[in-house]
């Protein structure tokens, strides 16, 4: 009778592990699907380059992640009505003299848009970094980023066309007004 008894608990204690186990890794592959869900989401193409990058979905999750919590620690502030007109002059500047000098304008359109992030407080040290950066706030435009700062580097060379140029432009134009634009503000109505 004893050992109906005990084999009784050992079945019941081995069916709760099994269903404890079951159900954590039911959570955990729950979790990490909403995680890649909202991962996609919110870093759309960037998303996909990352898993590219880093060879896993896994990895590349792990370093949009970091990225996240690394932009937290940053004390990014919105532009104030001053310095975005001022700003918004220097780009219209920069762009007017894209006709006669199309070379130094796409120059200083990578000067201004890192001034603008200086401003705002990203960091502008290594590009590598500024774009993984700017990639958290601003996933949608980071790829033009990269793609005007390519065109840059070939400007130095002396090995980017006309048509290059124009295209860098259009790249730094489209980052350049994600970085000025006035924050929408968002009503957060209390939940009765």
């Amino acid at each position: 009778m004893n050992l109906d008894l005990l084999d009784t608990k050992v079945i019941v204690l081995a069916a709760v592990l099994i269903v404890t186990a079951a159900v954590l890794i039911w959570l955990y592959v729950r979790n990490r699907r909403r995680t890649t869900a909202s991962l996609r989401q919110k870093f759309g193409s960037e998303y996909d380059r990352a898993v590219l990058t880093h060879g896993s979905e896994r990895k590349a999750e792990s370093k949009l992640e970091d990225r996240e919590k690394r932009v937290e620690k940053l004390k990014i502030r919105d532009l104030d009505t001053a310095e975005r007109e001022r700003y918004s002059k220097k780009w219209e500047s920069v762009q007017s003299r894209f006709v006669d000098s199309p070379k130094g304008a796409v120059t200083e359109a990578d000067d201004l848009v890192s001034s603008v992030m200086e401003a705002r407080g990203y960091p502008v040290t290594a590009f590598d970094q500024r774009a993984a950066d700017i990639s958290v706030d601003h996933p949608r435009v980071v790829e033009n980023y990269r793609s005007a700062h390519e065109i840059a580097l070939r400007l130095r060379k002396d090995q980017a066309t006309t048509e290059d140029l124009r295209t860098g432009m259009i790249h730094y134009r489209s980052l350049f007004e994600e970085l000025v634009q006035v924050p929408t503000v968002v009503d957060k109505k209390a939940v009765a």
